[in-house]
């Protein structure tokens, strides 16, 4: 006896490889048979005759770490048929913590979630997520700006000798309990500390615990952005490790075009035989904190520290001189995304602009107190790309599909602030703009891109492909409707046209509704992958 048979669908394996038309089926775990099932019986049977039936999508860049636990329902990423994501990305992980690190963690996800942090490894973690029973299977990289704030390491110098060795055990602990890699945010402090002999050495000490992935965050995505590109393949040539490239872009007008040379220096290093690919999220906005703003030298230290310096009036606005010579003409381009506090929550949604009009103050100025007033805890969307470069991304062959979000729902206590609307929206917008309206991809290779591309990247084993004895994550669409509804003024917003949603075998999306299931399991390098 079968659990469920999905009857004529459309057969996208995940491959690559034309469409097909038949049955597959799925028996506890896993897929059963492909082919027709007519004469065999089945607790349950799904028409899918029109429909797309493809692997569950993965989201190799996600940052649910923290709000999974929140939200193991995972609404916004099933909702989209996403069935696996990777967390831990940009530098930040959910551990290891130690220390004020641990203390500053604490705090965060009490404040956010109301969550008890009852671990300080990533095996501690990992039974927190397990014992959470998520909607969708995770698997997790170890942030390297994590592992600086561990050791307390918060300067702004490389490290090197006993501390640097330190380093590299907390690595070689966390991919020996099962992280999938190592991930840097060389944007972010103590992250942007690191040089480049810091990064092979932690990504060696990956290596040798057999997690051989350094995703990248890298340290420009706009004037610097080719050198940039260049360091991360160093890392990867020196350290011999496979190099994911995170969210890929030209930010700011004058750097639009920039993509066909790092591309250029993408492709080179492949063909050299360094294993590198990039991933994107198909949007003109990113979405990041609004203290990246700040100078290097001033984002030195705790969220709380820094705040409490720029709350002096006189260096307060010696900053604001220096961000309004770097951001001076992009304000109305620089929108809130979330603002604790009632105080500043009414600004969301607002550009710091149209907040300095309504405030009565320059906009470096308006900027400045925001953070201060939120301890330096303010999202916001960046609208500094142009279509022209997402299309040039999202058209190289070695580009995967990420999110950059973490698990929301509409109500709750993850239905805060203004989010991108890439929480909701980013895999449907794929195959709506880029696949049925505007014929950038075919459908069997937009598949490719969400499954068995990040698939291999990521080690998965029977994942991201539809055949006989792989895990049952299956996706049923209708690429007629298949759709991103989430805008930037209303980002809350479920996707359309996705049907059903099988994680393991059970189904977390029925009929376009979610289901009670949660099927999802945690991913550990060298145990599940």
């Amino acid at each position: 006896m079968l659990d469920v048979v999905l009857e004529g669908g459309h057969i996208c394996d995940g491959t690559g490889a034309r469409a097909f038309v038949t049955d597959i089926a799925l028996a506890n775990d896993r897929i059963a048979r492909i082919g027709d099932c007519n004469e065999l019986d089945a607790v349950a049977r799904f028409d899918c005759r029109g429909l797309v039936v493809a692997p569950g999508f993965i989201d190799i860049h996600g940052h649910s770490d923290g709000a999974l636990l929140a939200l193991p329902s995972a609404d916004s990423k099933i909702s989209q048929g996403i069935t696996t994501e990777v967390g831990g990305n940009c530098g930040s992980s959910p551990a290891p913590l130690a220390g004020a690190a641990l203390a500053e963690r604490r705090d965060e996800l009490m404040r956010r979630y109301g969550i008890e942090t009852t671990w300080t490894d990533f095996d501690g973690f990992f039974r927190a997520v397990e014992r959470a029973r998520p909607a969708l299977n995770f698997c997790c990289l170890v942030g390297l700006g994590t592992v600086r704030n561990a050791l307390g390491a918060v300067t702004p110098q490389p490290l090197r000798g006993e501390v640097l060795a330190g380093a590299q055990r907390l690595v070689r602990a966390a991919c020996e309990q099962g992280a999938t890699g190592v991930s840097s945010g060389l944007i972010y402090p103590p992250g942007s500390f690191a040089d480049t002999d810091e990064l092979v050495a932690l990504s060696e000490a990956a290596v040798a615990a057999r997690s051989p992935l350094y995703a990248s965050h890298i340290r420009n995505e706009g004037d610097r952005l080719v050198e940039s590109v260049e360091e991360a393949l160093e890392v990867g040539s020196r350290a011999h490790i496979a190099v994911q490239l995170s969210h890929h872009k030209a930010s700011r007008r004058r750097n639009w075009g920039k993509v066909h040379d790092s591309l250029e220096r993408v492709e080179r290093a492949r063909a050299s035989g360094l294993d590198v690919l990039v991933d994107q999220y198909p949007y003109k906005a990113s979405s990041t904190g609004l203290d990246v703003i700040l100078p290097d030298d001033v984002r030195v230290g705790s969220r709380a520290a820094i705040a409490a310096a720029l709350a002096d009036p006189a260096y307060a606005a010696l900053v604001a001189a220096r961000v309004e010579l770097d951001y001076g003409g992009q304000w109305s381009e620089i929108f809130v995304a979330s603002a604790g506090s009632a105080k500043n929550c009414v600004f969301e949604g607002m550009s710091i602009a149209e907040i300095a009009r309504a405030t009565n103050r320059a906009p470096a100025a308006t900027a400045l107190r925001l953070l201060v007033d939120e301890q330096l805890d303010v999202a916001a969307i960046y609208f500094t790309m142009c279509e022209e470069d997402v299309r040039t991304v999202l058209s190289y062959a070695g580009t995967t599909i990420g999110s950059d979000a973490s698990v929301r729902a509409t109500h709750g206590i993850t239905a805060r602030g203004k989010p991108h609307p890439r929480a909701f929206g980013t895999f449907p917008r794929v195959f709506k703009r880029y696949v049925r309206d505007g014929g950038l991809l075919s459908l069997p290779e937009a598949v490719r891109r969400a499954t068995s591309l990040p698939a291999r990247r990521l080690g998965l084993r029977e994942r991201g492909i539809l055949a006989e004895g792989y895990f049952a994550d299956v996706v049923i669409f209708d690429q007629a409707r298949f759709a991103d509804t989430a805008t930037y003024a209303q980002p809350f917003c479920y996707a359309e046209g996705m049907n059903h949603v099988f994680v393991n075998g059970a189904a977390a999306l029925k009929n376009g509704s979610a289901t009670s299931a949660r099927s999802g399991r945690v991913l550990r390098r060298g145990r599940d992958l």
